[in-house]
């Protein structure tokens, strides 16, 4: 349920509404946009009388909201969340590019791509310490060392780093990384979501790899429900029965998401794609669909990557990418 104030509602009479409210034990969410203030009532809301409260002198309406999802959902906030971190901001009209290898190798490479994809354009430095991988044999990532690594190249570029979170202990070890990504394994590990609830930092949501909209909205509300609410939404690619491609990069998630959330909608073309010759189009496919950003893979030598070489872009395709975003989005890098 969502109760629209008439504009100017004098504050002692929103203080009352909200007291009353949580008598009930109704959380109110106040959202003040830029023409009206909205109160989202989250909790059960079968016993609150709709009518009671459309005729109080400062609710212009009421209105009860079916979706699931409520902290997530455009209806409790209209206005598009931006999310500012290291001078980058993400969402409401801004154009944000994440970039850098899959898995940090070493001190040489990560600081090395993270120069290159700067120079580029890119706003936020990305790179895998932890590698959640399908072969108990694979390489499963440098972990802590390689956040360590991370770090001295946001140190030697200024560059804030995204790195992803396998479970809710590695907490401490992120305590310096600007944005903690929940990969699409992860999206419905529901303690781990819950934790990162607990934090006030930005939250990267990959959506599954068979999961709908409404589930990947659901697991955003687990973050915002702990009253984290910076979250940003990531689709990477479903699983289907085509097998050209790693997965199927659903481009229509992007004007439906922006429809039911405020959240930034951001899309990774590399893991959705699985070729680095299919980044590139997917990526300016994505960028004139509304995505508020990208989150692009870059290696500085591809063929000898440790994991995801085949999706990886060079540091100068990223480069001639970015032009071509810069073509779609003039104002992207201004």
């Amino acid at each position: 349920m969502v109760v629209l104030l008439k504009k100017n509602a004098p504050q002692q009479q929103l203080d009352s509404l909200t007291a009353w409210l949580q008598s009930m034990d109704i959380t109110p969410h106040i959202s003040v946009g830029s023409h009206q203030t909205i109160v989202g009532l989250v909790g059960d809301t079968s016993k609150v009388d709709m009518d009671v409260i459309r005729a109080m002198d400062i609710v212009e309406d009421v209105k009860r909201i079916q979706e699931p999802f409520k902290n997530a959902n455009r209806k409790f906030h209209p206005e598009d969340t931006v999310i500012e971190v290291g001078g980058a901001r993400i969402g409401g009209g801004n154009f944000c590019v994440m970039a850098g290898p899959c898995s940090v190798e070493s001190e040489e490479q990560i600081v090395e791509v993270a120069k290159a994809v700067k120079q580029s354009g890119a706003q936020v430095l990305r790179g895998g310490a932890f590698k959640p991988r399908t072969s108990p044999y694979a390489f499963q990532g440098l972990q802590g060392d390689g956040i360590k690594l991370l770090l001295l190249a946001k140190q030697e570029t200024g560059l804030p780093i995204v790195s992803e979170i396998m479970d809710a202990s590695h907490i401490p070890l992120f305590e310096d990384v600007d944005i903690i990504q929940v990969g699409a394994r992860n999206m419905q590990n529901f303690t781990l979501l819950k934790e990162l609830g607990k934090l006030r930092k930005p939250v990267l949501l990959k959506r599954g790899l068979a999961n709908t909209l409404q589930e990947l909205l659901m697991s955003a509300e687990y973050i915002m429900a702990g009253g984290n609410e910076q979250v940003i939404l990531c689709e990477r690619g479903i699983r289907t029965f085509e097998t050209y491609t790693r997965n199927t990069l659903d481009l229509s998630a992007i004007p439906v998401l922006h429809s039911l959330s405020h959240l930034p909608v951001i899309i990774d073309p590399s893991h959705a794609t699985g070729q680095s010759k299919l980044v590139p189009p997917m990526a300016l496919a994505s960028a004139a669909a509304g995505a508020d950003g990208l989150i692009i893979e870059v290696h500085n030598d591809p063929a000898h990557a440790l994991c995801d070489g085949p999706q990886s872009l060079t540091p100068e395709d990223f480069h001639t990418l970015m032009q071509k975003v810069g073509g779609i989005l003039p104002y992207a890098f201004r």
